[in-house]
């Protein structure tokens, strides 16, 4: 992807390429772009692309919903849903 290729470029230089540093060029890059500039992105991608985006939406979303329920289990209380 053309947008992957340009930041690699801008920044390798500037970041070490963690964890912490990839997190926030993405969420800062992110926050810049508008619904329709995403959706053009995505559309822009060739099919491996797009599978490999969903496929960490899915891990990812599945981590987090595990996560959740371990955390939630080891309360010492009984978790409320609060709004």
């Amino acid at each position: 992807m053309k947008l992957i290729e340009e930041l690699y470029e801008l920044y390798k230089s500037k970041l070490t390429g963690n964890d912490e540093d990839i997190d926030m060029l993405a969420f800062a890059v992110l926050e810049q772009l508008s619904r329709e500039e995403i959706l053009g992105l995505i559309h822009e991608m060739d099919n491996q692309e797009l599978i490999n985006l969903m496929g960490l939406y899915i891990i990812e979303s599945l981590k987090g919903k595990f996560a959740q329920e371990n955390f939630e289990k080891h309360l010492p209380y009984p978790s409320r849903n609060v709004h």
